[in-house]
């Protein structure tokens, strides 16, 4: 007998198949935040969702499609983000400390950012063509401190590009080593010690 009422049939399995995927990625970016890629297994990654192992494979086919996804999901989530900062009216300086407080925030209290991090150090482990990583970051933040520059905001020896190459190496090396040390759990207090010192080299 077909259904007197209700919504169709396919968006609901439609739906159905985005909630198992979003449960599969949030799974896999836990065990491999603590784990890293090598040590985790599919089986690892059902285990967690509360899946079994096909319904996984429906969905991904390989660790390799899990990582990748990942790192994307990251990437992403950047670019809206920065955007909204530079809407906000703030003087370069200031957008730049917002971009990297915002950003320290993320990868503090976000379990799929800590995946990507990872993923990205151990991308050699990984057989995927992932992005490269870091650039858009040095992009984002070069235009920035450009404008700084433009502004005053920086001193006059100060060279916008090498500042924000300088920027993503500390950043990203802080929160890494945060995470190896402490589960980072000192990474807010290593963030604004970087910050502090970083400001105080360019400010004008």
């Amino acid at each position: 007998m077909a259904p007197s009422s209700g919504r169709p049939l396919k968006p609901l399995k439609q739906e159905r198949a985005l909630r198992t995927r979003s449960v599969i990625l949030d799974a896999a970016a836990e065990v491999f935040a603590k784990e890293g890629f090598a040590s985790v297994t599919l089986q690892d990654v059902a285990e967690r969702a509360g899946l079994t192992k096909g319904a996984l494979y429906f969905h991904f086919s390989n660790k390799e499609s899990l990582a990748t996804e990942i790192v994307n999901i990251y990437l992403a989530r950047w670019p809206p983000l920065i955007k909204s900062i530079e809407e906000a009216g703030m003087s370069p300086l200031d957008t730049l400390i917002e971009i990297l407080d915002r950003a320290e925030e993320a990868f503090r209290g976000n379990v799929m950012i800590q995946a990507a991090a990872r993923l990205q150090i151990e991308r050699s482990l990984i057989h995927a063509d992932l992005p490269t990583p870091y650039t858009s970051w040095v992009t984002t933040l070069s235009e920035v401190t450009q404008r700084a520059k433009d502004a005053g905001e920086l001193r006059e020896n100060v060279d916008p590009q090498a500042a924000a190459r300088f920027i993503v190496s500390s950043f990203f090396g802080m929160q890494h080593v945060s995470d190896v040390l402490t589960g980072r759990a000192d990474q807010r207090a290593r963030y604004e010690e970087m910050r502090d010192l970083l400001l105080e080299g360019i400010r004008a």
